[in-house]
C-alpha cells in the first residue's frame, strides 16, 4: 500500500472522527449541560493520561510490524511477539479497572468541583468511564499494529463506521433514553467491547497463520525491550507535557469552568487530526526504508512528510489563533461559549503547532532507534514546566498555562533541531529549516495578517463568518503549497498526469 494512499485513507477517517466528534459536541452540551461535558472532557484527560502504563508498548508493535513486512520477522516471531503483548496489556488493562472504580469516589468528592451534579451520579459515570478508558487502552494495540502493517486504508474503513456508531448512538441514548452522563458513558462501554473486538480479528485475519499458535514469548519482550523502554520514557515525559495542564486544572476549576477549557483544547486537538495521519502513514514507509539501507529515499520521504504536516498545519494554527472566537461561534453559535474559550484557543494552538512540526523529526529518531534526545529535553522540561504551572496558573488561569504551552515548546525546539543533525541526517538541518518549516509558514502569516482588516464582527451571524474563514483559510493553504518546493513538485506532477486524460478526452469527443 503506498504511502499517498494511506495518507489520504487516514484523513478520511479520522477527519470524519473529528468532524463526528466536534458536530456533535454542542448537541452533548444541549442535552447534558456544560459541567456534564467538563466530565467528558476529564475522560479525555483520564483516557491520556493512563497511556502512561503503555510501557511503549503500541509504538513497539507499530515499528516491528512494519520490520515484519521488510522481512525481518517470521510469521511465528511476530504472531508471539503480539500474542505477548496482548497478554501484558490484559494484565494492566485489569488494573487500569480497579484502579478506577476503587478511586471514582474520591474523584468525584475531593478531586473535581461540583456545583449541580450529584456525588453519587458522578462517582458512578467515573466508575463505567474507567472501564471504557481501560479498553481503549486495548484498542491501541491493534491500532498499532495495522499501521504497522501499512493497513490504514482497512483501519480508518472500519473505525469511521464505528465512529459514526458511537455518537450517533450516544445522541439517541440521550434524547430518547437516559439523558444523563451515567448513559452517556454506557453507550461508550458497549461501543468499545465493539471496537476491541472487530480490531482484534481484522488483524489476526491480516497475519498468516503461523507454524503453532502464539504463545507469550519472554524472549519476543526481551527482544524490543530496549526499544519499547525508550519509547516509554518518551511517552511518560510527553504526556506529563502536554497533560499536566488539564490534569491540573481539572483540581484547580470548577468543572463548569473546565468544561470551557476542555472547548479550547478539543478545538486545538484539530491539529493532532492534521498532523497524525501524515506520520502514521510514513512512519512504517521511513522504518522499512531504513531497514533495507535506502537512505536516500529515507531523506525525502522525511522532507516530504515535515513539508505536507507544515503545509496543512500553519493555515489552521493561524486561523484558530486570530479568528478563535468566530470559529466557536460558527460551530456552536454560542457568544458564551465563543468569549469563554477564544482567549486560551488562541495562545494554546500555538503551542500545538509547535509541537507538532517537531513529530517529523521525532518521527526519524525512532526509524534509527535513537530516544535518548527527546528524553533527556524532556527530562529536564517537565519539572520546569509543572513548577512554572503552579506559579502561573493561580494568577493567570486558563490563558497562562497556554503560554507556558507555548514557551516549553518554542524553547525546546532549537535544542532538539540542532541535537538531531549533529547525528542523523548531517546535512539536512537547513533544508528542514528554510523549506520544510519557514517558507511555507511565511505564506500563511502574510494571509492571515491582511485578513485580519477584514474580519466580520460576531455580531453579522454565522453565514458572513463562515465564507470569510472559508476564503482565509483556502487562501493560506494555497499560498503556503506555493511556497513548499515538495507539495509544489507534487502538485504540478499530479496537473500534468490529468493533462494527457483531459486531452485525451477531449480530442475522443471530437
Amino acid at each position: 500500500m503506498s504511502v499517498k494512499k494511506n495518507i489520504l485513507a487516514n484523513y478520511l477517517g479520522q477527519g470524519w472522527n473529528a468532524a463526528a466528534g466536534l458536530l456533535f459536541t454542542p448537541l452533548y452540551i444541549k442535552y447534558l449541560g456544560m459541567e456534564a461535558y467538563g466530565l467528558i472532557g476529564f475522560f479525555g484527560v483520564m483516557q491520556t493520561s493512563l497511556m502512561l502504563l503503555d510501557m511503549g508498548m503500541t509504538p513497539t508493535l507499530n515499528r516491528e510490524m512494519a520490520r515484519y513486512s521488510a522481512g525481518t520477522y517470521s510469521s511465528q516471531s511476530i504472531s508471539n511477539l503480539l500474542r505477548s503483548v496482548e497478554i501484558v496489556a490484559l494484565i494492566l488493562v485489569l488494573l487500569i479497572t480497579i484502579l478506577g472504580l476503587g478511586g471514582s469516589g474520591y474523584l468525584a468528592t475531593d478531586w473535581l468541583k461540583l456545583d449541580t451534579l450529584s456525588v453519587d451520579s458522578v462517582a458512578n459515570a467515573i466508575s463505567i468511564m474507567m472501564v471504557v478508558v481501560a479498553l481503549r487502552f486495548f484498542e491501541g494495540i491493534y491500532r498499532s499494529s495495522l499501521f504497522g502493517l501499512q493497513q490504514q486504508v482497512l483501519y480508518n474503513s472500519v473505525t469511521a463506521i464505528l465512529a459514526t456508531v458511537r455518537h450517533t448512538g450516544a445522541v439517541v441514548v440521550l434524547a430518547f433514553f437516559s439523558q444523563t452522563i451515567r448513559g452517556f458513558f454506557l453507550w461508550q462501554l458497549i461501543m468499545s467491547v465493539v471496537t476491541v473486538t472487530v480490531l482484534s480479528r481484522r488483524v489476526y485475519n491480516i497475519l498468516p497463520q503461523p507454524p503453532l499458535s502464539p504463545r507469550f514469548s519472554k524472549q519476543a519482550i526481551f527482544g524490543v525491550w530496549r526499544f519499547a523502554s525508550g519509547s516509554m520514557m518518551m511517552m511518560i515525559l510527553s504526556l506529563l507535557v502536554s497533560q499536566a495542564d488539564k490534569v491540573i486544572l481539572s483540581r484547580m476549576l470548577s468543572l463548569q469552568s473546565y468544561g470551557y477549557y476542555t472547548i479550547a483544547a478539543t478545538l486545538t486537538s484539530v491539529l493532532f487530526l492534521v498532523v497524525n495521519p501524515v506520520v502514521q502513514a510514513v512512519y512504517p514507509r521511513l522504518v522499512e526504508l531504513h531497514s533495507r539501507g535506502e537512505d536516500a529515499a529515507v531523506v525525502s520521504v522525511y522532507h516530504r512528510g515535515a513539508q505536507i504536516v507544515t503545509v496543512l498545519t500553519a493555515p489552521a494554527t493561524l486561523l484558530l489563533s486570530f479568528f478563535g472566537a468566530g470559529i466557536i461561534f460558527l460551530w456552536s453559535g454560542n457568544p458564551q461559549l465563543a468569549q469563554q474559550s477564544a482567549p486560551v484557543l488562541s495562545v494554546m494552538v500555538i503551542g500545538t503547532f509547535l509541537n507538532g512540526i517537531m513529530n517529523m523529526p521525532c518521527q526519524i529518531q525512532l526509524v534509527h532507534g535513537w530516544t535518548s534526545l527527546a528524553i533527556k529535553v524532556n527530562i529536564i522540561a517537565v519539572p520546569i514546566f509543572i513548577t512554572a504551572f503552579f506559579v502561573v496558573v493561580p494568577r493567570f488561569g486558563g490563558v497562562g498555562a497556554a503560554w507556558l504551552w507555548v514557551a516549553l515548546n518554542a524553547l525546546s525546539i532549537p535544542f532538539v533541531i540542532y541535537y538531531m543533525h549533529r547525528r542523523i541526517l548531517l546535512t539536512e538541518l537547513w533544508h528542514w529549516c528554510w523549506s520544510d518549516l519557514l517558507l511555507p509558514i511565511s505564506g500563511s502569516v502574510v494571509v492571515m495578517a491582511i485578513a485580519k482588516f477584514f474580519q466580520p464582527i460576531q455580531s453579522e451571524g454565522r453565514l458572513q463568518w463562515f465564507f470569510f474563514l472559508s476564503v482565509s483559510g483556502f487562501t493560506a493553504l494555497a499560498a503556503s503549497c506555493a511556497l513548499a518546493t515538495e507539495i509544489r513538485a507534487l502538485i504540478a506532477t499530479a496537473f500534468r498526469r490529468m493533462l494527457p486524460a483531459t486531452v485525451t478526452r477531449q480530442n475522443s469527443s471530437m
